[in-house]
């Protein structure tokens, strides 16, 4: 698994979340299917129109909901953007963190969905760090997403 280390000031993210279950794996199934919806209603084209962050891309973001009793996550897909926030979408801010950043090569969603697997069965228990709380990242960048060659990315923040 190839990662960087980088660090970021906070930053402001705008589009669309739904709240999901994480329960038996059903945001799994889900999550794919937001994806299609997305690109089906034109909001994966505003949503590039719109980036002008330092994140080149359409972002998945994963935010859990501590201290719900079933475990619910709201899963945004959104893009970083600098400005107002554009009719119909909403936005969330993103703290300042340390990121690790993992490198996801391959077709989605299984080559993502395996590399989080990687990240919290072989990473998080060999490396020092902790997860710290806030959202995670998915950068999907311009491309073939269903291609066996495509670039993705996962940022974790640590502490």
């Amino acid at each position: 698994m190839k990662y960087k280390i980088i660090e970021r000031d906070r930053f402001k993210v705008v589009g669309v979340k739904r709240e999901l279950s994480c329960e038996n794996g059903e945001n799994l199934t889900e999550i794919p299917k937001m994806w299609a919806d997305v690109h089906t209603d034109g909001t994966n084209d505003l949503l590039i129109k719109v980036n002008n962050g330092e994140i080149n891309g359409v972002l998945g973001v994963c935010a859990e909901k501590r201290g719900t009793q079933v475990q619910l996550m709201d899963y945004w897909i959104a893009t970083e953007h600098t400005g107002e926030t554009p009719e119909g979408l909403l936005n969330l801010e993103i703290p300042a963190s340390k990121w690790a950043v993992f490198e996801v090569h391959g077709a989605m969603p299984d080559a993502i969905q395996k590399v989080w697997q990687q990240i919290y069965s072989e990473w998080f228990p060999s490396s020092h760090s902790k997860h710290a709380g806030t959202p995670d990242l998915e950068v999907y960048s311009s491309g073939d997403p269903w291609s066996p060659d495509y670039y993705s990315e996962i940022w974790i923040p640590i502490k």
